[in-house]
């Protein structure tokens, strides 16, 4: 199971940018399929991108053409660039590693590891 530790984030106005990153540890860290999560007070969590090993990615509709996802496995890191960003964009964002199945079979477990970062805290503002 990998730790993961987010940063970058911070307040910014309105059409602002930001970089957040998600540092892993762990073994294997190449070969799992990456997500960044937000939530806002009172709503449930969403899913915001998703970015597998080969460098496929997909996007919740609310940030496409918005937001980027990237890894650099060099490095274990996954990032999260935002632009043009707008105030339902506040939330706690959590980068997010699930293990695959394959891999959590052949080590004889029920079901894949499931890793959460503690989060940071993004803020849109005027």
């Amino acid at each position: 199971q990998v730790q993961l530790v987010e940063s970058g984030g911070g307040l910014v106005q309105p059409g602002g940018s930001l970089t957040l990153s998600c540092v892993a540890s762990g073994s294997i860290f190449s070969i799992y399929l990456m997500n960044w999560y937000r939530q806002a007070p009172g709503k449930q969590r969403e899913l915001v991108a998703v970015i597998t090993s080969g460098g496929s990615t997909n996007y919740a509709d609310s940030v496409k053409g918005r937001f980027t996802i990237s890894r650099d496995n060099a490095k274990n890191t996954v990032y999260l660039q935002m632009n043009s960003l707008k105030p339902e964009d506040t939330a706690i964002y959590y980068c997010n590693a699930n293990e695959p199945e394959f891999v959590a079979t052949m080590a004889g477990r029920s079901s894949p590891y499931d890793c959460w970062g503690q989060g940071t805290q993004v803020t849109v503002s005027s």
